[in-house]
């Protein structure tokens, strides 16, 4: 008898049996079902089990959150239900029927970057130390950097330049990659168009803006030319150009004979998609991506910037459970990529922390209650370093006033943090590592937004809580 088969027995009745189970997986902390019918399931009873530390709905998924010892559960339960479990690609795949034409954009932007956060992070803290020790003037009385004063340090900075390089300016390699990943696609074809893209025979996007017209290279065919235009740290042209290689290598492999496949099928869908790439796609999703970075751009350095400011900090919580929020990862990188630097970062960052201080608030308020602090303790530090839903579904939204408390909190800090035009090199760690990413001169501010971010939440959820009588 397994340790959790009581519990796994009662689980498998409260979701309606076997029966009602399309597909089941699990991740680090979480069960993931895929039901046939999620009106059977009895979310209420489910969320009263002492194994359960909460229950939500995403992308045509639910999901009971168990904790560390969700791997020893989900055994029990797949050998109790006599299930299969299945990939945690295959339980996507199976939700989508449950998901709308929105939803399954929203979650195809996602899956493509899923893959791509890992990288992002690591070349967010790289490029956090790099600020540190090449921006922030310290040393000989707020002069010098020490880059500046120490050989050893400037080469430290000079060599870490390799990684932050291939992590955000070689980008649309990384999404071509994915995108054939997740369309089951070739994915070699996928690396070389995305190389395609950022050829160091073509201009460096980064030096276009400063390149004369005359001077732009270019590809003459004789009756027409094409600019040599490289598109670094370009999210929407490698989108663009990926989905045209997936779809055309699927149409070319079910037109073309097996005999010759290996030869028709690489050979023209890699050729007519980078050609597309660079005669159409990359410059109309350049200007897509320009068009939406300038737009939001406007909204967070225009008048009415504070009200764009307490509108996203307020909004962004809500945004992580209908799964958009993956969508500020294609625009923060458009705004870093077409201003150097992004303020959407910081209020996201901030809305992490504000979501983990309303968990502090009632970790405060059920001090003396054992098995809620099972919960409370591991969502605050996972909500501080930057993963949000343990502490929104498995506390916030159980008891509804601290998510709201976390959103006011949020709000307040995004007004001080966009009126103060703080501004991040790069995105990765959110939470309070989130720091890392805030160019110098914005360091200090920021700090200040986070102390923001943690005593609004806390005090406005002790407060709410104790009339509620918690």
């Amino acid at each position: 008898m397994g340790k959790y088969e009581k519990d796994a027995k009662e689980l498998l009745e409260l979701i309606g049996g076997k029966s009602n189970i399309n597909a089941v997986s699990h991740c680090v902390t979480r069960m993931r079902f895929v039901l046939n019918d999620p009106s059977v399931a009895d979310i209420k009873k489910i969320e009263e089990m002492k194994v359960v530390k909460g229950t939500f709905t995403q992308a045509g998924q639910f999901q009971v959150i168990i904790g560390n010892s969700v791997g020893e559960f989900y055994n029990d339960f797949v050998a109790l239900a006599g299930v299969e479990g299945v990939s945690k690609d295959e339980v996507k795949q199976a939700a989508k029927k449950n998901q709308n034409v929105m939803q399954r954009a929203v979650t195809a932007i996602a899956e493509i970057f899923a893959p791509l956060i890992p990288a992002i992070i690591v070349g967010g803290l790289i490029l956090g130390f790099r600020n540190c020790i090449d921006s922030l003037y310290v040393f000989e009385n707020g002069t010098k950097t020490l880059v500046d004063i120490s050989q050893f340090w400037a080469g430290v900075d000079s060599f870490l330049w390799l990684i932050g390089e291939a992590v955000f300016h070689m980008l649309p390699v990384g999404i071509c990659w994915s995108v054939t990943k997740k369309m089951g696609t070739t994915q070699m074809l996928g690396i070389i168009l995305g190389l395609t893209l950022v050829s160091g025979q073509l201009l460096n996007a980064y030096g276009v803006a400063g390149t004369a017209a005359a001077d732009i290279p270019f590809w003459n065919f004789g009756f027409f030319k094409i600019n040599m235009i490289g598109y670094q740290a370009q999210v929407i042209p490698a989108i663009l150009a990926a989905f045209t290689l997936v779809y055309l290598e699927k149409f070319f492999r079910k037109i073309t004979p097996q005999v010759v496949s290996m030869i028709v099928v690489p050979f023209c869908s890699l050729l007519l998609s980078v050609i597309a790439a660079h005669f159409i796609l990359g410059p109309i999703g350049w200007k897509i991506g320009s068009v939406i970075s300038s737009v939001v751009y406007a909204g967070i350095t225009g008048p009415v910037k504070v009200i764009f400011a307490a509108i996203f900090g307020f909004v962004y919580a809500p945004l992580v459970i209908t799964g958009l929020h993956h969508m500020t990862n294609a625009i923060d990188l458009q705004l870093i990529a077409d201003y150097g630097g992004t303020m959407l970062w910081p209020m996201i960052a901030l809305s992490n922390i504000a979501q983990g201080s309303a968990v502090l608030g009632m970790s405060y308020l059920q001090k003396k209650n054992a098995k809620a602090q099972e919960v409370n303790i591991p969502a605050i530090i996972s909500c501080y370093l930057g993963v949000t839903e343990p502490a929104m579904f498995g506390v916030n939204l159980k008891y509804a006033f601290p998510f709201v408390c976390g959103m006011i909190g949020s709000a307040i800090a995004a007004i001080v943090c966009v009126g103060g035009s703080v501004t991040a090199n790069a995105i990765g760690v959110g939470g309070i590592p989130g720091v890392l990413s805030i160019q110098p001169v914005y360091m200090l501010l920021f700090t200040i937004c986070m102390l923001i971010a943690i005593i609004v939440p806390f005090v406005l959820t002790v407060i709410v809580g104790k009339k509620k009588g918690m």
